[in-house]
């Protein structure tokens, strides 16, 4: 898969950081904070786009990568809840070591950024090893997603392992979600989860990405999530 990018540097003291965003805007991709639980609500392009960025991120160790969102509109007759707020995505290999806090301060500084396109294997073809399902039961296993919120943004910090591993969930989305939705109209739901008891959450909540096809326009004066 050819996925279009833009590379964006910017230095902190006397390191410099390269972040890492989809050319296009991804419109129809929206994160919402539950509390308990994290709900990502997807179209079909959405879907394909954000799978490969988290493939992207597997391969970047060094880089960010952030999935700009949290002013994108919600889907249609999405309901608001107290407290719930919508937020960008920041992909980090936990080797980097960033720190959640300076986000705000280096996103302030990016420059406008490189276009630039990369090829990413298709499905089934990487050769690179897997969550290693033993490691567990280990303290010192690295396979796990660690959540860190700030600055209207949601870092999930993981392993190459885990981010390769868990991409197809959101081809299983772009997949399956339309051809769902065409044929049961009247019970459209398609989802596919990253569950609390699949040993990858580590200290994060559950995420829960949803196809939806029918969105608000910005003109729409609906309101949105603050």
């Amino acid at each position: 898969m050819k996925l279009a990018i833009t590379i964006h540097r910017a230095r902190l003291g006397s390191t410099e950081f390269k972040v890492i965003r989809p050319a296009r805007p991804l419109v129809h991709a929206v994160l919402i904070d539950r509390d308990r639980w994290l709900d990502v609500f997807l179209d079909q392009d959405a879907a394909q786009r954000a799978g490969a960025l988290w493939e992207l991120a597997a391969s970047s160790p060094r880089s960010l990568v952030h999935l700009p969102m949290r002013r994108n509109h919600a889907p249609t007759g999405q309901p608001s809840g107290d407290g719930e707020r919508q937020l960008d995505l920041v992909l980090v290999h936990h080797s980097l070591q960033f720190a959640a806090s300076r986000w705000k301060e280096l996103r302030g500084r990016l420059d406008r950024g490189r276009p630039q396109t990369v090829t990413l294997p298709n499905a089934g073809e990487s050769d690179e090893p897997g969550i290693d399902h033993e490691a567990r039961h280990y303290s010192e296993n690295r396979d796990l997603f660690h959540p860190h919120l700030h600055a209207e943004t949601l870092f999930m910090t993981g392993s190459a392992a885990v981010f390769r591993d868990t991409a197809p969930h959101f081809r299983d989305v772009a997949r399956n979600g339309p051809g769902h939705t065409l044929a049961r109209p009247d019970d459209s739901h398609f989802c596919a989860t990253l569950h609390a008891n699949a040993g990858i959450l580590g200290n994060a909540r559950e995420m829960h990405l949803q196809y939806r096809d029918d969105w608000d326009s910005p003109s729409d004066g609906r309101p949105r999530l603050a």
